[in-house]
């Protein structure tokens, strides 16, 4: 018999499975915690949008507070490393146990060089691994520099508008040959070959069904409800497929159907799923947050219409350039455009808008929220634009604080 459930009930299982139906530990973030944290989201986006923060230190601050984000630099940079960069949603930090299932189904060929003339890549590909089999880590400038490569006229207008050694790095870093053993203070990948990264490389006979059970068996858990689409977008993993393995762990008890009151599609809870009696997390949420990931998902959740207007012509936006969605308990109640003003040390919040239905606390919890923030920034103080129909009131929210 399948399982019925109320559309609160499917948000608290949501929730929970995205660390974030809990109130935030007290106290000092340890190294630990944040490991627990990465282990129970599978990855995080990375993007080089800096206005307020990279975007992959955000979630950790989501759902811990106040945390140092070098424990992320660290695991990431040291061996053995609890993270490493992949394509998987994006390009993104990932557990390194998920690298080798992701490189049998990530297929991105518009990256880097897969379009170059095959001599001349397989040329600079011999080149750059043989530097990097002696050299420690380098970025794309620096191996160029080390190469001592020059091109002649103009490049074509190509992707990011990358030099050859840039391109055909990226298409080893696709192909799993090399990896970023860090990045430097401008963000820049530093490469190495993987085998520097982590230890094991696969072979041939790795069995793609067994991948795929694996990242959706992943996915699944990091979602405890959703749909084939839901839990195939988690790592960018093709449909057909997804929908494939959805079965077979339904088979094997790992997935369970079940019905959502009001979500008229098929949906699946993971075995391991927790429902919480309540929700009682307050968050505000990095536009690559992987809640946020899959737009319809939102929407039917959390009645939720969310679109990144960072690509939007200013005249156009409807909130902002940097809008992240305030969650409070289990619903999304506000959403706010934020910039860290660092050379002025303040918080600036350029809108602040409330969802139709939002509790009457909202603007007192927001206020809260982007003190914490401020604080974790080490900003001195929040300042708060007049734009936006909640502005108002969480300006006078922080006044009292």
């Amino acid at each position: 018999m399948t399982a019925s459930l109320s559309l609160s009930q499917a948000r608290r299982i949501a929730l929970a499975a995205q660390g974030l139906a809990k109130v935030r530990p007290a106290g000092p973030v340890s190294p630990r915690a944040v490991g627990r944290t990465f282990a129970q989201l599978q990855l995080v986006q990375i993007d080089s949008v800096n206005v307020l923060a990279r975007s992959h230190f955000l979630p950790f601050f989501s759902r811990l507070g106040n945390y140092d984000p070098a424990i992320l630099q660290a695991m990431s940079g040291r061996k053995p490393r609890r993270m490493m960069e992949y394509w998987a949603h994006e390009a993104s930090y990932i557990r390194p146990e998920h690298f080798h299932d992701l490189l049998l189904w990530q297929k991105r060929a518009w990256v880097g060089a897969n379009g170059m003339e095959p001599a001349l890549r397989k040329a600079m590909e011999e080149r750059i691994l043989a530097v990097l089999a002696t050299s420690v880590p380098l970025t794309a400038s620096e191996l160029t520099a080390r190469l001592d490569h020059h091109e002649d006229g103009e490049r074509d207008n190509w992707g990011w508008n990358w030099n050859v050694v840039k391109r055909v790095l990226e298409h080893l870093f696709e192909e799993g040959r090399v990896s970023a053993a860090s990045r430097s203070p401008q963000f820049e990948r530093r490469y190495t070959l993987t085998s520097k990264v982590i230890h094991a490389v696969p072979g041939e006979g790795t069995n793609a069904d067994r991948s795929m059970d694996r990242l959706i068996d992943a996915a699944a858990q990091a979602h405890g409800i959703g749909t084939v689409r839901c839990f195939a977008d988690y790592f960018r993993t093709p449909l057909k497929a997804g929908a494939e393995s959805v079965q077979r762990l339904v088979d094997a008890g790992r997935l369970e159907r079940v019905s959502v009151r009001g979500w008229e599609r098929e949906t699946y809870r993971h075995v391991d799923a927790r429902l919480p009696r309540r929700a009682e997390a307050r968050a505000l949420l990095s536009p690559f947050d992987s809640l946020v990931f899959e737009r319809r998902r939102l929407e039917e959740l959390f009645g939720f219409h969310y679109r990144i207007e960072i690509y939007t012509p200013a005249a156009k936006r409807r909130f902002g350039y940097y809008v992240l969605p305030f969650l409070l308990r289990e619903n999304i109640v506000a959403r706010v455009d934020l910039k860290a003003d660092r050379a002025a040390g303040r918080l600036l919040v350029r809108s602040a808008y409330g969802e139709a239905g939002a509790p009457p606390d909202t603007a007192v919890e927001l206020s809260a929220e982007l003190n914490l923030m401020a604080e974790w920034l080490g900003l001195r103080e929040v300042e708060v634009w007049p734009v936006g129909d909640l502005s108002a009131q969480v300006a006078d929210a922080m006044t009292c604080h």
